[in-house]
């Protein structure tokens, strides 16, 4: 392959074979249990990256179900999303993520800078509860529980929490380990159709695991809990800050 047909394949490892298709990415009937809690204001400010401020002592634990997502396939995913604002303005930033399907997980590290590892993470309705959990291994680290669909929720408040910007730290290595690239990154997701939401009862268990530390994040009180469907379309991310410029060395 000369340098220009090099150059038009390259967008994805490896290069003769890549490890998902181009995006954007559309998702449907995609399912979220989210669990916000308080946790301790100074473990937050020693995990989220400036120029991004910490909105409060509030973590939100996901647990979601992806069974049909483009180029994804099936799989389910894990993590945790802290409240944080840019310039005034209120959004998430995505702290770490689980999942059990190695496409989006290469995609999502490559494309926008998820901070996605591999694990077991599942999301199901046991009798009278939606129950989300996460193994690593043989392990245990996240249970998260609710009652299922016990009151409606406002449709366009959700959708206007779902429209709200994220944000994320990506890191690309040098070939010495030095980082190549180290960028905030903001994305959002459109196309967005709320199918169902809910609220109800809700706990949260965190357990210590020394490389999926989920626990660092305590849970203090469980505030709230939400259990949304959707389809929706994971949208190209930006760039907001770049870590290696002049001016912010």
């Amino acid at each position: 392959m000369n340098r220009d047909e090099v150059r038009k394949q390259a967008f994805s490892m490896p290069l003769t074979s890549p490890s998902y298709p181009r995006g954007p990415y559309r998702f449907i009937n995609r399912e979220f249990l989210t669990i916000t809690y308080r946790t301790d204001m100074e473990a937050l400010r020693a995990v989220v990256p400036e120029p991004l401020k910490v909105a409060g002592p509030i973590v939100k634990y996901e647990f979601i179900r992806m069974p049909d997502s483009t180029g994804f396939g099936d799989y389910s995913e894990s993590g945790q999303v802290i409240p944080v604002t840019l310039d005034g303005v209120e959004g998430s930033y995505v702290h770490l993520m689980y999942l059990n399907d190695e496409a989006p997980i290469a995609g999502g590290r490559e494309i926008w800078g998820f901070p996605k590892k591999l694990a077991d993470p599942s999301l199901r309705v046991v009798k009278d509860t939606l129950v989300g959990t996460l193994k690593v291994g043989p392990i245990k680290v996240a249970t998260g529980t609710m009652g299922y669909k016990h009151e409606v929720l406002d449709h366009a408040k959700v959708l206007k929490a779902l429209q709200a910007p994220n944000f994320l730290l990506k890191i690309i290595p040098h070939v010495d380990c030095t980082p190549r690239i180290c960028e905030l990154v903001r994305y959002y997701m459109t196309d967005i159709t709320v199918k169902g939401a809910w609220s109800g009862p809700a706990g949260l268990e965190l357990h210590a695991h020394a490389l999926a530390p989920v626990a660092g994040l305590p849970v203090r009180e469980v505030l709230s809990a939400t259990h949304i469907l959707t389809d929706l379309t994971l949208g190209l991310g930006e760039v907001v800050h770049d870590y290696l410029a002049p001016a912010a060395r």
